[in-house]
């Protein structure tokens, strides 16, 4: 599914599917769309793994290269071992500091593994499909109560609770999402990393 597709069952959701006369603009869909992909990756980011290397006499490696960096989960060092060997590391801004006895030499491997944001794009989407559901259902949930602040106060052709009744139906559906995101973020999970020896 891409950012078309969700768009439109988005729209259905929302009963705004006259194009003719759209409530909200596709713009404005896709910044609630973008809020939900947002929440969902800091909940379940998008899993990733990334080759840094060390420098010589120096335990510190710049993470500046980790694009939409969300959290790092695992830091494996030195590699190539099995079962691997996960260090224990901390983080300051853009350096992660490798927290072993012995000094790393130069330009040796170092693996990470990090969350990252997702991406949903007119093209693509890296956003598993159990969970697109879950995605719509946020956005939508964010166009209501975002219109129904809009609507307050001003005089609608449906009458004087119109903008009540997307604030409740947006308040529920937002709800469901926060339990959607509860019930499959990784912090709920088995971290695997903790599984293997950490040297």
């Amino acid at each position: 599914m891409n950012l078309t597709d969700i768009t439109a069952r988005i729209r259905k959701d929302l009963h705004d599917e006259d194009s003719q006369n759209y409530r909200w603009t596709d713009s404005e869909l896709s910044r609630h769309i973008d809020r939900a992909v947002r929440e969902l990756s800091l909940s379940c980011p998008l899993e990733a793994k990334a080759i840094l290397t060390t420098n010589a006499e120096s335990r510190d490696i710049s993470i500046s290269s980790l694009t939409d960096l969300v959290d790092i989960e695992a830091v494996e060092y030195p590699v190539g071992n099995y079962p691997p060997c996960y260090t224990r590391f901390s983080l300051w801004n853009d350096i992660l500091t490798l927290l072993t006895d012995s000094l790393p030499v130069d330009s040796e491997d170092v693996y990470v593994y990090y969350g990252k944001l997702h991406t949903l794009t007119t093209d693509s989407s890296t956003i598993p499909p159990k969970l697109e559901d879950l995605i719509a259902t946020g956005a939508a949930a964010y166009a209501a109560i975002e219109w129904a602040s809009f609507a307050t106060n001003r005089v609608n052709v449906g009458g004087a609770d119109v903008w009540r009744n997307y604030l409740t139906w947006g308040q529920d559906r937002l709800a469901d999402f926060m339990k959607g995101l509860a019930r499959h973020s990784k912090k709920n999970t088995v971290q695997v990393r903790q599984l293997y020896p950490i040297s």
